[in-house]
C-alpha cells in the first residue's frame, strides 16, 4: 500500500501542487514567526544583559521614585555614599531616567511619543561612567553640554558641536553636542534615544529629589551575595537591594513574555491560514479519490481492507505534509529574516543576533504540515473506504444521498444556534468562542446556502448567454466542493469585515465624544502626556488672540472610601472649554469648596447635587466639597472637577495635566503657528485641535487594521490558491465533457469565459457570505463596545466593502486564469475519448 501510495503521489504531482503552497504557506508563517520571536527575543537579551555588566546589586525604591507627595527622599546622596563605602564594594553610582523630548534638525521629536528618554552620566573614580562608552567627543560638564547615543546621532545627523534643542517638562532649552556614546540600553536597542546630561544638570531638568536607582560594584573577591547583605544593614524604609543577576534574569522573563505575546498574536493568523488550508486539502484529496474510484474498487475486489484503502489515502497526504512541511520550514527562515529587514527599515532598530533556529521549532514545522494534511485528508480516504466494491466499478456513488445532506443541515443548523446564545453573554471569551463557533456552522451549512444563491446570480449571467447558464450549472452541480471552496475565502472576509465594521464605528464615536465634550479649540498637553509646567498656561494667557484657557491639574483623592481622580480647572472659564451634559446641577454652582462630579462615581456613592462630601487628598487633608453638578461621563471627561484653589494647597508640586485652549477666531493655521511660537516650537508639547484628537485615536486603530488586514492577506492568498486547484481539478473530471461542447461548437474563448464566469461565481459567494457574517459579529461585538463607549453606534462601511467585493470578484478571474486557459487548449477528439 505504501508503494501504491508513493506512485499516485507521483502521477499526480501537478493536481498536488495547490495542496503543498497552501501547507507550505501556513507552515512557513508558524516557523517564520517562531524563527523571528526566538532571534530578537535571544538578541535582545544578550545585548540587555550587558546593560547589568557594571551592576552587583541594585538598590530600589518601592512604587519608584514618581510617588514624591508621601514620602522624604529615599536613594540619597548620604546612602549613596554610605554605599560606596561598604567593605567590599568597588563602586557606587546614582542614575536618574527621565521623559526628555528632543527636536532633530527640522524641529520634530526624536524617537517617537515616548521613546526618548534622558539619564544622567555619573563619573566613577576614573571619570568614566561603565553605561556609556564614548565613540566621540567628551561627556558632558555642565548645563550648556548633553550627549546623544550613536543610533540616535546617526539618524538626526547630529554630530559634536552642534546645537539641540530640547525640552522635559514645557520650556525649550538648547545645548551643544559633546560626545556620542554607544550603550547597551534596552530603550535604545528597542528603536529609542537616550539624552545624557550631567549629574547636576539631570537632576535639575528631571526634576528629581532622589536617585531612580543606586547600583553598587562589587570589588574583586567579594560575591554579589555578600555585597547585598552588606547592602541591605544600610537600606532606609521603603527600599530594597536587588542583585544585577536577578535584575538581568528579570528582564530576561520579561522580554521573554513579550516575545510571547508577540508570537501568540501572528500564531493565531498562522493558525487562521492553516485552517483556511485544510478546506483546500479536503476538496483535494476528494477529488483525487473520485477520479480514482474505479481504481480503489478493483483493490477492494483483490482483498484490500477498508483500513487499507483509508491508509493509502493517509500515506499520501503524509508525503504530501511532509514535502510541503519542510520547504514551508525553509521559507519559514526567510520569513523571519525578511520581518526583521522590515521592522528595521520601519525604525525599529531591532538588535543584531544570529538566527535562532530551536529543535522545537523545527518538530513544531513538521508536525503542524504533516498532522494537518492528514487530518484533512481522513475524512475523503474514510469515505472512500466506505464504498462498495461493485457499486464504484459502476459509479453509482456519485452524488451525496438526501440523508447525509439533511444530517449535515441539522447539524450545521445546531451549531450556529449554539454560537448565536454565546455570542450574546456577557463573558468577551465567551462571545469570541460564540463567533468561532458560529463561523464552522456556516461552513457546515455552506452546501445548503450555496444554492439559493447560485440560482439567485442567474440573472447576472444572463447577457453572457449559454456560457453564464454553463457555468451556474457547474457551480452547483457539485454543492459541497464549491460550499468548501467559497469558505476558504469566507473565513478571512469574515474576519476582515468583522474587524472594519467594529473599527469605521469607534473611529465615529471618539469623533462624536470629542464633538461633544469639547468646546476648545485646542488642547495642549505633553507629547508623552507627563505633567506640564503651570508656565505654559502663563504663555498662552499672554497670547491676545486666546479667548479662554483652563489648566487640569490633577489630584487624587479617596471619595467616601474610594479612589477618584481630582482634576483642578479655572472655574471662569472652564464653562467656555468644555460641553457638560448635566443630570442635575449645573457648571454656574462651581465656586469656592464645591465640586462637579460624574454619574458613575454618584450612583456608586450614592450622591446627588447638594449633597457635601468628604475628600482625603494624598497629602492626608481633607476637604469637605459641596457637589455643584452631577454630569454624565466619557472616555474623554470623568471624576471630579473643582476649582483650582481647591487641588493647590494638596500638590507637592504645581504640574497640568494639559491645557484647554479657546481662539477668539477659532481653529486656523494661524492661530495654531501662534501658539507653536508663543511656546517656543517646543518639540515635547503636543498641540492638538478636535480633528487631530480624533485622527490620533483613529490613527491607532487604523494601524492595527492595517496590520491584520497584512496578516489575514495570508490566508486570503490560500483562498485563492483553493480557487484555482478546485477549478484545475474540475477542469480535468470534465474533459470528457468540454470536449463535446467544443466537437458541437463551443469555441476557445467561450470554454475559458465558461471557467471564469464559475470562478467568479464560487468567489462572489464566499465574498458574500463571508461579508455577510462578518457584519454580523460587528454588530454582536458593538452591543458590548456600547456598554462602555455611549456614543457608539455600528456604521457599516459601504465603501471598503463594495472594495471587498470587487476584490472577490478580481480574485475569482486571476484564479481561473491557469484552468480556463488549460481547458480551452483540450483537444476535443482527445477529450472526448477520455473517461
Amino acid at each position: 500500500m505504501f508503494r501504491t501510495a508513493l506512485r499516485n503521489v507521483l502521477a499526480h504531482k501537478a493536481r498536488l501542487l495547490m495542496t503543498v503552497l497552501a501547507v507550505m504557506l501556513g507552515v512557513a508563517f508558524v516557523s517564520g514567526t517562531l524563527v523571528f520571536t526566538d532571534t530578537f527575543g535571544n538578541a535582545y537579551k544578550n545585548k540587555s544583559a550587558k546593560s547589568f555588566d557594571h551592576v552587583s546589586v541594585a538598590v530600589q525604591p518601592f512604587g519608584g521614585s514618581d510617588d514624591e507627595t508621601k514620602q522624604k527622599p529615599r536613594l540619597t546622596d548620604s546612602l549613596l555614599k554610605e554605599a560606596r563605602s561598604l567593605p567590599g564594594a568597588e563602586s557606587a553610582i546614582g542614575t536618574f531616567n527621565g521623559f526628555t523630548a528632543l527636536a532633530d534638525k527640522d524641529g520634530k521629536l526624536v524617537g517617537g511619543e515616548w521613546g526618548t528618554t534622558g539619564a544622567n552620566y555619573f563619573p566613577g573614580k576614573d571619570g568614566k561612567d561603565p553605561r556609556y562608552d564614548f565613540a566621540e567627543g567628551a561627556a558632558p560638564k555642565s548645563a550648556g553640554d548633553l550627549a546623544l547615543d550613536s543610533r540616535t546621532a546617526e539618524r538626526t545627523g547630529y554630530k559634536v558641536g552642534d546645537t539641540v534643542r530640547y525640552s522635559t517638562d514645557g520650556p525649550v532649552k538648547k545645548a551643544k553636542v559633546s560626545g556620542v556614546f554607544d550603550t547597551e540600553d534596552g530603550s535604545v536597542l528597542a528603536g529609542g534615544s537616550l539624552v545624557v546630561f550631567d549629574n547636576d544638570t539631570a537632576r535639575t531638568v528631571l526634576g528629581k529629589t532622589e536617585y531612580d536607582e543606586i547600583d553598587v560594584k562589587a570589588a574583586a573577591g567579594t560575591s554579589d551575595t555578600a555585597l547585598k547583605s552588606s547592602v541591605e544593614k544600610i537600606l532606609p524604609k521603603d527600599t530594597d537591594a536587588v542583585t544585577g543577576a536577578q535584575l538581568s534574569d528579570d528582564q530576561e522573563r520579561m522580554i521573554e513574555q513579550d516575545t510571547k505575546s508577540m508570537s501568540q498574536v501572528l500564531l493565531i493568523f498562522a493558525g487562521i491560514a492553516l485552517f483556511v488550508g485544510i478546506f483546500i486539502i479536503a476538496n483535494t484529496f476528494t477529488m483525487l479519490v473520485a477520479q480514482r474510484t474505479k481504481e480503489l474498487a478493483l483493490m477492494r475486489a483483490i482483498g484490500a481492507s477498508r483500513r487499507q484503502v483509508t491508509r493509502s489515502v493517509l500515506i499520501e497526504a503524509f508525503i504530501v505534509g511532509l514535502v510541503a512541511a519542510v520547504t514551508g520550514f525553509a521559507l519559514g527562515i526567510g520569513v523571519a529574516m525578511g520581518l526583521e529587514s522590515l521592522m528595521n527599515s520601519a525604525g525599529a532598530s531591532l538588535p543584531d543576533g544570529p538566527i535562532i533556529i530551536a529543535p522545537t521549532t523545527i518538530v513544531v514545522a513538521l508536525v503542524i504540515g504533516v498532522v494537518v494534511t492528514m487530518l484533512a485528508a481522513w475524512l475523503p480516504g474514510r469515505r472512500a473506504a466506505k464504498i462498495p466494491p461493485v457499486a464504484a466499478m459502476n459509479s453509482v456513488h456519485a452524488t451525496p444521498t438526501t440523508r447525509g445532506l439533511v444530517v449535515r443541515n441539522t447539524i450545521g443548523s445546531i451549531i450556529v444556534a449554539l454560537g448565536a446564545v454565546m455570542l450574546f453573554m456577557d463573558d468577551n471569551y465567551v462571545m469570541a468562542g460564540g463567533a468561532a463557533v458560529i463561523m464552522v456552522g456556516v461552513i457546515v451549512l455552506t452546501p445548503l446556502l450555496s444554492r439559493p444563491f447560485i440560482a439567485g446570480s442567474a440573472p447576472l449571467l444572463k447577457p453572457f448567454g449559454v456560457t453564464g447558464k454553463l457555468s451556474r450549472l457547474n457551480a452547483v452541480r457539485n454543492p459541497r466542493r464549491t460550499a468548501s471552496t467559497a469558505a476558504a475565502l469566507m473565513i478571512g472576509l469574515t474576519l476582515i469585515t468583522a474587524m472594519t465594521v467594529v473599527a469605521t464605528s469607534m473611529s465615529s464615536a471618539i469623533n462624536k465624544m470629542a464633538a461633544g465634550s469639547l468646546k476648545a479649540d485646542y488642547t495642549v498637553s505633553m507629547a508623552n502626556y507627563q505633567p506640564l509646567t503651570p508656565e505654559v498656561r502663563e504663555k498662552l494667557d499672554k497670547l491676545p488672540e486666546v479667548e479662554a484657557s483652563s489648566p487640569l491639574r490633577t489630584a487624587y483623592g479617596e471619595v467616601d472610601g474610594s479612589y477618584s481622580q481630582v482634576s483642578g480647572v479655572d472655574e471662569k472659564a472652564f464653562g467656555k472649554l468644555v460641553s457638560l451634559d448635566f443630570t442635575s446641577g449645573s457648571l454656574a454652582g462651581l465656586k469656592g469648596d464645591s465640586t462637579l462630579i460624574d454619574k458613575k462615581t454618584a450612583d456608586e456613592q450614592g450622591l446627588k447635587t447638594g449633597d457635601t462630601i468628604p475628600v482625603k487628598f494624598d497629602d492626608d487633608k481633607t476637604v469637605k466639597l459641596e457637589i455643584a453638578g452631577v454630569y454624565q461621563q466619557n472616555e474623554m471627561i470623568d471624576g471630579l472637577f473643582t476649582p483650582l484653589s481647591v487641588v493647590d494647597p494638596h500638590l507637592s508640586k504645581i504640574t497640568d495635566q494639559q491645557v484647554l485652549v479657546k481662539m477668539e477666531g477659532g481653529t486656523s493655521d494661524k492661530a495654531e503657528d501662534a501658539i507653536v511660537k508663543a511656546l517656543g516650537d517646543n518639540p515635547a508639547i503636543k498641540i492638538q485641535d478636535k480633528d487631530a484628537i480624533s485622527n490620533e485615536i483613529a490613527g491607532a486603530i487604523n494601524l492595527m487594521l492595517n496590520m491584520l488586514y497584512g496578516l489575514l492577506a495570508m490566508a486570503i492568498l490560500i483562498a485563492v490558491l483553493g480557487v484555482i486547484n478546485t477549478l484545475a481539478m474540475s477542469v480535468f473530471e470534465r474533459k470528457h465533457e468540454i470536449g463535446m461542447m467544443r466537437a458541437i461548437g463551443l469555441d476557445r474563448a467561450k470554454v475559458k469565459q465558461m471557467v471564469r464566469l464559475e470562478a467568479v461565481i464560487i468567489s462572489l459567494f464566499g465574498a458574500v457570505l463571508g461579508i455577510g457574517l462578518g457584519l454580523f459579529m460587528g454588530w454582536a461585538a458593538g452591543g458590548s463596545i456600547s456598554e462602555t463607549v455611549q456614543t457608539y453606534s455600528m456604521e457599516i462601511p459601504v465603501g471598503r466593502i463594495l472594495v471587498f467585493l470587487a476584490i472577490a470578484a478580481l480574485v475569482g478571474v486571476l484564479a481561473a486564469m491557469w484552468p480556463a486557459r488549460s481547458a480551452a487548449k483540450l483537444n476535443p477528439l482527445m477529450a472526448i475519448k477520455s473517461e
